[in-house]
């Protein structure tokens, strides 16, 4: 009995060692979110003023000389302060996350699975940068001159000048109800950073196919076959991540397509380095091969059961057995006969 509480506590206690590993690399990284949220909750009114630097650019260029925005409740600028802390703290605090979920991984992975691991762990947070980068400089000032377009049509009209002259012309007087673009801080945020993460989430489908790809869980033939479906499944994704609008969209789908692309591209050319090293090994097997030999076998199984076939076999069977049994009887009859010659003689 008490050789079988020992196996139960010796088997128990690694599970208690990861366990407790696992809560203090937990407490490590809950620690580091924690003082990267206060170091940018700090500099948050210099982030959102870099983040709303697209609309501000685009309230200029419509004619409006003092852009201005609004929040119409008392606690509205102050979340909006503490969303975009807990975000940059994120940010700030991912490569310290990331090395504390790969310091508790790391030691249960074979060295090989490490090097094949360990790059991806490294792009994935530049390639959601280089996403979130590009939605920013380039993705956001499109749309917000797209629904400003619409929103401020006097500031449009005040964009033409008047014989060459650098004043903007006023719009003239004229009856009706004037409509102008006041915009709210959070309402402006939320497009920006919607537009933000979805860009820097695209741009993980490198590396996550990649990645598939090294595990063999994907194959370049099977992501080029199913190109037509991943069409699809871009245009829906950039219907409904993004801002209503055309440009916007025609821009996430592009993007997205060229990333499908290039995992095709990485994953082909991983699948020839792999190739080659296992030729160089002698360990290569050809799946071509494999697949006419398993063509050839289900073949010969749909013959055998194949009732045609089944009865021209019977028929070929019993031919062979009544000329087994022709063969048989005359050599019957000969024995017979034989054996009356010897009589024969020795009357």
């Amino acid at each position: 009995m008490s050789r079988i509480a020992d196996d139960i506590e010796d088997s128990a206690a690694p599970l208690i060692e990861h366990l407790a590993e696992l809560r203090t690399r937990l407490i490590r990284a809950t620690l580091a979110f924690v003082i990267g949220f206060v170091i940018a909750f700090v500099f948050s009114g210099t982030i959102l003023d870099w983040l709303l630097i697209p609309i501000e650019a685009s309230m200029r260029q419509l004619g409006n000389p003092n852009p201005v925005m609004q929040y119409t409740a008392p606690q509205e600028y102050f979340f909006t302060l503490v969303r975009i802390g807990m975000v940059a703290g994120l940010v700030l605090s991912f490569p310290f996350i990331a090395n504390q979920l790969w310091r508790f991984v790391a030691p249960g992975l074979y060295k090989s699975e490490k090097s094949a691991f360990l790059p991806f762990l490294i792009a994935s947070p530049a390639m959601f940068l280089a996403g979130g980068a590009f939605a920013h400089f380039i993705v956001t000032p499109l749309a917000m001159k797209f629904f400003l377009g619409y929103a401020d049509a006097s500031s449009i009209v005040s964009v033409f000048l008047q014989d060459g002259s650098t004043e903007l012309v006023e719009p003239s007087a004229k009856g009706g109800i004037e409509i102008v673009f006041q915009g709210k801080v959070n309402e402006t945020l939320d497009i920006t950073l919607k537009l933000i993460v979805a860009f820097g989430l695209s741009f993980q489908l490198p590396v996550l196919l990649t990645l598939m790809g090294r595990a063999g869980l994907a194959t370049a033939a099977g992501l080029a076959g199913v190109r037509k479906y991943a069409v699809v499944g871009i245009l829906t994704l950039a219907a409904v991540v993004t801002p209503p609008d055309v440009i916007t969209q025609v821009i996430l789908f592009t993007v997205v397509y060229g990333l499908y692309e290039i995992s095709i591209f990485l994953v082909r050319r991983f699948e020839k380095q792999r190739e080659a090293q296992l030729r160089a090994e002698g360990l290569w097997v050809d799946p071509d091969a494999d697949a006419a030999e398993a063509e050839a076998e289900a073949a010969a199984r749909a013959a055998q059961d194949d009732p045609i076939f089944k009865e021209f076999e019977d028929d070929e069977e019993a031919a062979d057995a009544a000329a087994h049994d022709e063969t048989v009887w005359e050599i019957a009859e000969d024995d017979a006969d034989g054996k009356d010659d010897d009589e024969g003689k020795k009357s």
